[in-house]
Formats: C-alpha cells, structure tokens, sequence
C-alpha cells in the first residue's frame, strides 16, 4: 500500500531528534542525508521525515519563523501495535509526556470509536499522539 501522507518536521538538531525517534519511540531509519541533515524514518508503517533548519544551501519551505515549540496548531496521530510498551519507553527515559496514559472514545456517527492513547512532545515541541485501537461500540 502506498503512504499518501507523509510529514516533514524540522528541527533545531537532527542527531538529538533521530535518537529521540529511534531510541524511545522504536522507528527505523529507513535512509539519511548526511550532507542536508536530512532522515526519513518509519515505524509500523508509520513515516516521517526529519530536516535540520541550520543548514546553509538547502532549501527550505518555510512560510514564517520557527520558534519553539515547534508544531504548534497540529499534532500527529500515530497507530502502534502495543501502546502500553510504547509509553514505558517514553517514561524510563524521562522523555515529555504531553497528556498521560487514558481511554478515550470518540463519537463517530452512529457509534463510538475506541482509543488506548497517551500524547509525548518530541525534542522540538511536537505532539505525537501514539495509539491503540479499542474498537468500536
């Protein structure tokens, strides 16, 4: 199947933020460009692309100044297979837990979608919403 949608976050430093991403929260490089500062990592089919701001002669695409926390007004979705591990990771390395572990369930129409789903900012201030699917009722 292929990606439709897949984010591209800059951040103040890429090495911090590829740790950050593989270390706690379990993606993969998938492949790198050093010379840009550049990553583009994937977990559970999951995909997000990481750029480094400070690099002088790439492009970037930017409608106005960054200032931390970056990502304000979005927050990024993302499914895992076993959310309860996912959120042990995050807190044994102290990472910044936005909104803690809960179940929430979610009017979709005629019934309710379930989630198991805790909120961690990465480095840079972004909001990662990891989570488990409950099913629907």
């Amino acid at each position: 199947m292929a990606v439709k949608l897949v984010p591209e976050l800059y951040c103040s430093d890429l090495d911090r933020s590829v740790a950050f991403y593989k270390n706690i929260l379990g993606f993969q490089v998938c492949y790198e460009r050093p010379e840009e500062k550049f990553a583009y990592l994937e977990r559970q089919g999951a995909e997000i692309m990481l750029e480094e701001l400070a690099v002088p002669g790439v492009r970037k695409w930017l409608t106005g100044d960054l200032k931390k926390p970056f990502g304000r007004g979005c927050s990024f979705q993302i499914e895992v297979s076993d959310v309860h591990a996912l959120f042990s990771s995050v807190k044994k390395h102290g990472a910044e837990i936005f909104l803690d572990m809960e179940e929430k369930w979610y009017v979709c129409g005629e019934k309710e979608l379930g989630n198991k789903q805790f909120i961690v900012q990465d480095p840079d201030g972004y909001l990662l919403r990891f989570f488990e699917d409950l099913g629907s009722r």
